[in-house]
């Protein structure tokens, strides 16, 4: 198994693993998502390739700037194939996600997590991740995308 960045090619397999983190998208709504986002600075998009060449997990980190801290990454998403977790791939993803925020400059990681996925809390806790706050997420739905 090694871990690489993530191509536009890879949205086909991308695909079920989103679903299987609670986010079903299509190939094609990958595919688009990727163009926006592969060969920028900002976005490291980083995937765990077994021996085979199948991908087993992927793992979303950027950038950071917000006036009220100093910048850092944050880890957007992170999902193991279902039929391959316990075996240390995310893990290694996040190890390699640190590692491309360090190379950066960063000095800390962050990481969100639903209230209910308690597993991911304790994958995260022993990774020596600790809780910084509980929050509620807000969402609004737009009649138009507003650009210009």
């Amino acid at each position: 198994m090694r871990i690489r960045p993530i191509r536009t090619a890879d949205a086909a397999a991308l695909a079920p693993l989103c679903g299987q983190l609670g986010y079903p998208a299509t190939q094609q709504q990958v595919e688009r998502r990727l163009v926006l986002l592969v060969d920028r600075p900002d976005q490291g998009l980083l995937c765990a390739e077994s021996d085979d060449g199948s991908l087993v997990g992927w793992l979303h980190v950027q950038t950071r700037r917000v006036l009220e801290s100093d910048p850092f990454a944050e880890i957007c998403g992170l999902v193991v194939d279902e039929r391959h977790r316990g075996a240390g791939i995310g893990r290694d993803l996040v190890t390699a996600a640190e590692r491309w925020a360090a190379e950066r400059g960063y000095l800390s990681v962050r990481v969100r997590s639903n209230v209910i996925r308690t597993d991911t809390h304790r994958f995260y806790a022993h990774l020596g991740y600790a809780v910084m706050k509980s929050q509620i997420s807000f969402a609004k739905t737009l009649t138009s995308a507003g650009h210009s």
